[in-house]
């Protein structure tokens, strides 16, 4: 008996670590395709025009479709998802997030504004300060998982471009 628990709690051990690296991976890659996904959304959903009067992707948007994806947000009038509604990876808030528009320097003018738009420029979607928790049996830990990020190109995805001033 005395060898049993001995052997039992080193076999558990075991076992629970392996659960949670199989979880821990998972995270990556669910924080990975969060970053993509927010990318995606921004260079392809362009919203009303803007003050500047060039088309602007709303960021809210972009945060919640990291946070609860695409699918749970089209849906939703103003990108709003019910209030109670489950994030896709546990953990994740806006304070994570951060959207990023680059406009194309189309004058070679470092002073002038750089339009986000139509065919101008990149969207950069970051998650930072993620920490996951192990819950392995006499090992808790907080890990602060590196930042995820994904900068993709601006589409026009239909929209005809509008004149450059």
């Amino acid at each position: 008996m005395a060898e049993f628990a001995i052997v039992a709690l080193f076999f558990f051990m075991l076992i629970f670590g392996i659960i949670e690296f199989g979880r821990l991976l998972y995270t990556i890659n669910a924080l990975t395709d969060a970053a993509r996904r927010g990318a995606r959304y921004a260079v392809i959903h362009q919203a009303e025009v803007a003050q500047d009067g060039l088309p602007h992707t709303n960021a809210k948007c972009v945060n919640n479709v990291v946070k609860y994806g695409e699918s749970h947000i089209s849906a939703y009038p103003n990108c709003n998802p019910p209030a109670g509604q489950p994030t896709l990876i546990n953990g994740i808030s806006a304070a994570t997030i951060s959207v990023t528009f680059q406009g194309a320097d189309l004058d070679n003018n470092p002073s002038s504004p750089n339009p986000y738009g139509t065919n101008l420029g990149t969207a950069t979607v970051t998650i930072t300060n993620y920490n996951f928790n192990l819950s392995i049996p006499f090992i808790h830990r907080t890990l602060n998982l590196p930042a995820y990020t994904t900068t993709l190109p601006a589409e026009s995805a239909g929209f005809e471009p509008s004149p450059l001033p």
